[in-house]
């Protein structure tokens, strides 16, 4: 193990020190989550940030490719925010002098130089605060892609990897009273043994892509919980409240009265924490609305301490499975969905804040929709509170994409910290219903053995949910064969496939094809589509037009209809999104051009046949 890796671990356990694990599995140190924590905001750091492009990483090494931050002094790098003491002092960077950036947004939409741009840029941004003697502040970040190094007003706070998961550092200590200093460096060079890797089909976006904060608690707080209807018991609100250290690392005291408060449920109830700081919730109930999408209720829920108060919205249901149907509150539910990448069609790059979410969500209900995947990784914890609003059931994912390294002890670990974080910051999401650990993974038995990981992590730590994957197909004529052996361990048959667009066939040949799948469960599709240039009109048979991709829609769900236990689909995808991959100079100049709405918000003729589709469905 090297000194930057110890480092790092050394960093995470000291973070974790203040939120214990909260459930019966035990998580790494470096999971430490804390709930709603965006509803402790203090400080807003959105805005513009000072930024220097960084290939060579100068910043960050000397010239003997040793990290200033190891060093004896622990200074020399950029994070020093170094000024010329006098004329003939040799500073190579200048932050004071450098251009901005937006943040939260990714680099690569903001300046032409860096479209393409895969390295490391350095941002900087100065705020005022005075702390409160007696709280406890949090330096937070919604996501940074993909690799990030902190430093607060000189010092190291830690390195995050994950491009699409949140994190945070408490920084009481290192507060000054009065102005203060970020810097991060964000470096998204893609690597063989990371969480993606260096083969996707999306746009690698760079930069610190959501929103960054400073959050505030009292010594000790109310830094996890979960409370939802039990599994097998609709008439039993369950769960668990963590409280956290006290200010210093010492022992969460036991015996802590905690309150929670749903009134237009009629629950006012309290619970005692124990000697690590945890108590378990068992609150009967009646008469309570199941959240839908027909009816999305949300409850709103108050928790308190003797110290600390924290509020949320909070929807009930129960998910399961049922032979080959899926049940929700009970009853079938036809997953009438669409993909969607988090991507802004109409501004170009990652989406930016709740307008641009909203958006998107509003687009999918317009094609009547009930059900949303959010592909291919965490999306922004605003998407999911969204749709807990707007009443759409979600497939949350990780991206476990194509070719991992399967072996590689650390990428494991990688995948399922980011797992692990996906399912502690949206546990409390009515909305979500499926947790998925992948997609379109290459068979073999090392994928097998890492997927099958996967899965069994998953349902440990939320048993109350779905757990799923976009599993592999193949074909023999014209059968699809649906046999992947992962599928033994999830709770859906989910597969994508490509009937019409890359099986050197046209939609009139998805007539003769027929599926034999081998697994006795629900089948959800998770991708199926074709490309359109939206105004390219011609014939039915002319590739890249709309009629075609229509014509491919109309025949792509006569076939699926003859699945006996079809039981939803998310076509590829919502809207046109960016790709390196994507390379025809006259119809993708670089976009997936599979969306059923264009980047410019234009409705293609596809669309309307999915919306058809729906309201018939729905009926």
């Amino acid at each position: 193990m090297n000194r930057q890796h110890v480092t790092a671990v050394l960093s995470l356990l000291l973070a974790f020190s203040w939120c214990g694990p909260a459930y019966a599995v035990q998580t790494p140190p470096d999971t430490a989550i804390i709930q709603n924590i965006l509803s402790r905001r203090e400080v807003d750091l959105d805005g513009r940030w000072n930024y220097i492009i960084d290939p060579y990483q100068t910043g960050y090494y000397d010239y003997r490719r040793k990290p200033y931050d190891q060093s004896p002094s622990g200074k020399g790098g950029f994070y020093d925010d170094k000024k010329q003491a006098d004329k003939g002092e040799l500073v190579e960077y200048d932050f004071d002098h450098s251009p901005t950036l937006k943040v939260p947004a990714d680099w690569n939409s903001q300046d032409d130089r860096l479209l393409f741009y895969e390295g490391a840029i350095w941002y900087r941004r100065k705020f005022s605060l005075v702390p409160q003697a007696g709280r406890r502040y949090f330096l937070c970040f919604g996501a940074v892609n993909y690799e990030a190094h902190v430093y607060l007003n000189g010092r190291r706070l830690g390195m995050h990897k994950g491009g699409f998961t949140p994190f945070q550092y408490e920084v009481t200590d290192r507060l000054a009273a009065g102005e203060n200093t970020v810097v991060v460096m964000a470096d998204n060079t893609r690597h063989p043994d990371e969480i993606p890797t260096v083969s996707t089909d999306w746009w690698n976006y760079g930069g610190i892509t959501r929103d960054v904060w400073i959050a505030s608690a009292p010594a000790a707080f109310i830094c996890d919980y979960q409370l939802q209807l039990k599994k097998n018991d609709p008439d039993i609100i369950s769960g668990y409240v963590q409280v956290s250290r006290a200010l210093g690392g010492a022992a969460a005291p036991g015996g802590q009265a905690v309150t929670i408060d749903i009134p237009e449920a009629g629950v006012h109830a309290s619970v005692t924490t124990d000697g690590a700081g945890r108590a378990a919730v068992s609150i009967p109930v009646k008469k309570l609305e199941y959240w839908s999408p027909e009816n999305p209720k949300l409850y709103a829920v108050t928790l308190k301490t003797g110290s600390d108060r924290i509020e949320d919205r909070i929807g009930f249901r129960t998910i399961a499975v049922r032979g080959t149907d899926i049940l929700l509150n009970g009853k079938p539910v036809f997953l009438r969905g669409i993909s969607i990448h988090d991507e802004d069609p109409l501004i170009p790059g990652r989406n930016r804040g709740e307008g641009d979410l909203r958006m998107l969500l509003t687009w999918a209900k317009q094609l009547h929709c009930n059900y949303v995947r959010l592909a291919h990784y965490p999306h922004n914890e605003i998407m999911l509170r969204l749709a807990d609003e707007l009443g759409l059931m979600v497939w949350a994912e990780v991206p476990v994409y194509w070719t991992i390294s399967w072996e590689n002890p650390e990428t494991y670990a990688n995948a399922q910290k980011q797992l692990t974080d996906l399912i502690d910051r949206d546990r409390n999401r009515a909305s979500v219903i499926i947790w998925s650990i992948g997609n379109e993974t290459p068979l073999s038995e090392p994928r097998l053995s890492f997927m099958s990981r996967l899965a069994a992590r998953a349902h440990e730590l939320d048993d109350t949910r779905l757990v799923s994957a976009a599993l592999e197909v193949h074909r023999r004529g014209n059968e699809v064969i649906v046999d992947d052996p992962l599928g033994e361990k999830l709770d859906l048959v989910s597969f994508n496939e490509y009937a019409g667009w890359y099986w050197g066939d046209k939609p009139a040949d998805l007539a003769s094809y027929h599926f034999t799948i081998k697994y006795d469960r629900p089948v959800v599709i998770t991708e199926f589509g074709g490309d359109a240039l939206a105004g390219f009109h011609a014939d039915s048979l002319t590739r890249w037009s709309e009629e075609y991709q229509e014509s491919l829609y109309r025949a792509q769900l006569n076939m699926l209809k003859r699945i006996p236990s079809l039981r939803g689909m998310t076509p590829w995808i919502l809207v046109d999104f960016r790709s390196p991959r994507r390379q025809n100079p006259v119809y993708q100049d670089f976009w997936n051009r599979k969306g059923l709405i264009s980047e410019t918000g234009q409705k293609k003729k596809a669309f309307f046949v999915l919306r058809n589709f729906y309201e018939e469905v729905g009926r």
